[in-house]
């Protein structure tokens, strides 16, 4: 059947972050061109990184994201103190997992309810939504706001913390301060699980994708702070050999770059990759939650990441419990970071995937070089790939069905585009 060239343009996606525009060819009802085309203007933070102080790049590079700023803080700090051959106190990496669960419980309660789960209820956006759903909405905002208090009580703020240094912090907070939180966590804990619940029983499109998955593994905890980068099919390397074997690369139609894993191709970060390599490291009521929604070891259906991130936001408030009830006031809140001539790399979990950062320093601390890749361009091949694939099962669709089911896709993997940025421009051609 040979189709009447349509255009479909939509002037902007809702419910992710950033702009850019989606473009599919069908060619006599086959789909011959897909391409995700990220046209917001760069934003050179790696270049005005260069010639500033050593110090400077936590608060500098937070301002990236203001959904993620924490994970560009964390690796921003292990990348330059590995570069001076600083090693922080146990008392303040448990500090740092803790802020970074903060951010973990917000983000996610975010896209879960107000940026993805419109799309599986039939509605436009969180404020209609809160129409039919208002007792669901409340409680969303509720759990989101125990993370934000998590990043203001360490962090300083809930936006762009301002507590962060290298080494630790300008202040450690009290056990008086964390304690009320316990409980609070307790009661996000069991919110946390109802919403594993109510998003296990959405309707999934089929949908199973056989990209390389690449996250952070730790042997002993959920990796979200620290470990080493692995994948589901063989790699296993430290953080600092992370630009031997990954390449970021110029496509015309994007201001984003796309990153592969070289002589292999594309691969994927973010929720379904840390699921499903690092299970065992969940805490059992995240790995019982998982069992109850009908999630096996593996997830491998991006619609469901929905899921996962419920799952994942379990862990993250049940973490930042056993790390209160655990907390011991270091005795100093950060430790001393010299300026020494290197090069240092680091990489944490931000809830959208693995963010890395290398930096080079001379013998002042002045930056000479700046690496920053961030998880949405390293899943652009992939949400691709993907796309191709579900415009490919589902022709039959008219345009504006098919519009719909493109852009959920996209939301599967909560982009964050102005990180790699208001989108969608979506145009399709049927030739």
């Amino acid at each position: 059947m040979t189709h009447k060239i349509r255009d479909l343009t939509v002037e902007g996606l809702a419910r992710v972050e950033g702009e850019g525009a989606m473009h599919v060819v069908i060619t006599d009802g086959e789909v011959t061109d897909v391409r995700l085309r990220i046209y917001e203007p760069p934003r050179f933070f790696e270049a005005f990184l260069r010639g500033r102080a050593y110090t400077e790049p936590p608060d500098i590079t937070a301002r990236i994201c203001g959904i993620c700023p924490v994970a560009y803080q964390m690796s921003s700090c292990q990348a330059i103190e590995q570069a001076c051959g600083a090693v922080l106190d146990e008392p303040l990496r448990a500090l740092r997992r803790l802020l970074y669960c903060g951010e973990w419980i917000e983000s996610h309660v975010l896209h879960i309810y107000f940026l993805h789960a419109p799309d599986f209820l039939g509605v436009s956006s969180a404020l209609e939504l809160a129409k039919d759903h208002r007792d669901l909405v409340e409680k969303a905002l509720q759990l989101k706001k125990v993370g934000n208090d998590i990043m203001e009580i360490v962090g300083g703020r809930a936006i762009h913390p301002i507590n962060v240094r290298l080494g630790g912090f300008y202040r450690a907070p009290t056990k008086r301060e964390l304690r009320p939180l316990a409980e609070r966590l307790r009661w996000a804990r069991d919110a946390a699980l109802e919403t594993v619940r109510v998003v296990s029983a959405f309707d999934f499109p089929d949908l199973e994708i056989d990209h390389e998955l690449v996250a952070l593994h730790h042997p002993d905890e959920y990796a979200i702070t620290q470990g080493r980068v692995v994948s589901d099919r063989g790699l296993d390397i430290e953080v600092s050999e992370f630009l031997d074997h990954i390449v970021e690369e110029h496509v015309a139609h994007s201001t984003s770059l796309h990153g592969h894993i070289i002589e292999r191709g594309r691969y994927l970060v973010g929720p379904l990759a840390r699921y499903t390599l690092n299970y065992d490291q969940l805490p059992a009521v995240a790995r019982e939650a998982a069992a109850e929604a009908g999630l096996g070891r593996e997830c491998r259906n991006p619609f469901r990441s929905i899921v996962v991130r419920a799952v994942e936001t379990v862990a993250a408030c049940d973490e930042a419990v056993r790390i209160i009830e655990g907390y011991s006031e270091p005795d100093r809140p950060a430790v001393p970071v010299e300026p020494r001539a290197g090069v240092g790399h680091g990489a944490t979990e931000a809830p959208r995937g693995i963010l890395y950062h290398r930096y080079s320093i001379d013998d002042e601390g002045t930056i000479l070089e700046a690496d920053i890749v961030p998880p949405t361009a390293q899943n652009q091949d992939a949400i691709e790939a993907d796309l191709r694939k579900l415009v490919t099962a589902n022709l039959e669709l008219d345009d504006h069905d098919l519009q719909h089911l493109c852009e959920q896709s996209i939301r599967n993997y909560d982009p964050c585009i102005s990180c790699s940025t208001h989108f969608l421009d979506f145009t399709v051609e049927r030739r």
